[in-house]
């Protein structure tokens, strides 16, 4: 599937969730799908955990 119809699919369900649910259903969808996202690239190994708990001195060059 491109980025493009996964794109499209879930610009789908957020008009939905925002149609029939209002704005808090739509913020949540949106939430959920990002917690999604972020889930899905650390299971793909594209995402790094460590990336998020490094500190300022601790940035690699």
């Amino acid at each position: 599937m491109s980025m493009a119809v996964a794109g499209m699919i879930a610009g789908m369900a957020l008009a939905f969730a925002g149609y029939f649910g209002g704005f808090g259903a739509f913020v949540l969808v949106a939430a959920l799908g990002a917690i999604g996202f972020v889930v899905g690239r650390f299971l793909e190994g594209d995402l790094d955990l460590a990336d998020f708990f490094r500190t300022r001195g601790d940035r690699r060059r």
